[in-house]
């Protein structure tokens, strides 16, 4: 089966499967997946490599475990029900390990990755942003 051909649950377990070896022993970061026409387009994940307190590198701590990355694909799928009503955006997913090994994880959706350019693209001019305040 092709992933254009599942459901979109279905595809983010894909890709937090395909993401597996990469998301073990991660510290924290943000895994982020690009959907259009819910499907999903392209995915990768943002860590961090190496801590630094007070210019001192520390040692690598462990990080996710295989048990935990599984509850975060579970929480990932999960997390789609909050999803209402739009087809074209972003989900970014923050996560981190805590000094006690217990995780955190957090769900951020955008329903359209272009609104980040909208600002850019209509710019009043000056007389025009004037007369909208008088």
């Amino acid at each position: 089966m092709r992933l254009e051909d599942m459901p979109l649950a279905r595809q983010i377990d894909h890709v937090f499967r395909q993401l597996e070896t990469e998301l073990t022993d991660a510290v924290a970061g943000t895994v982020t997946i690009q959907i259009r026409n819910n499907m999903i387009g392209k995915y990768g994940v943002r860590h961090h490599p190496i801590e630094c307190i007070n210019g001192r590198f520390l040692e690598k701590e462990r990080g996710l475990t295989v048990q935990q990355v599984n509850e975060f694909r579970r929480m990932a799928v999960e997390s789609l029900r909050m999803k209402r009503n739009w087809t074209h955006g972003e989900i970014l997913f923050d996560f981190a390990v805590r000094r006690n090994r217990e995780w955190t994880a957090s769900v951020q959706y955008e329903s359209n990755y272009n609104t980040a350019n909208w600002m850019f693209r209509y710019q009043p001019k000056p007389s025009e942003s004037s007369n909208q305040l008088a």
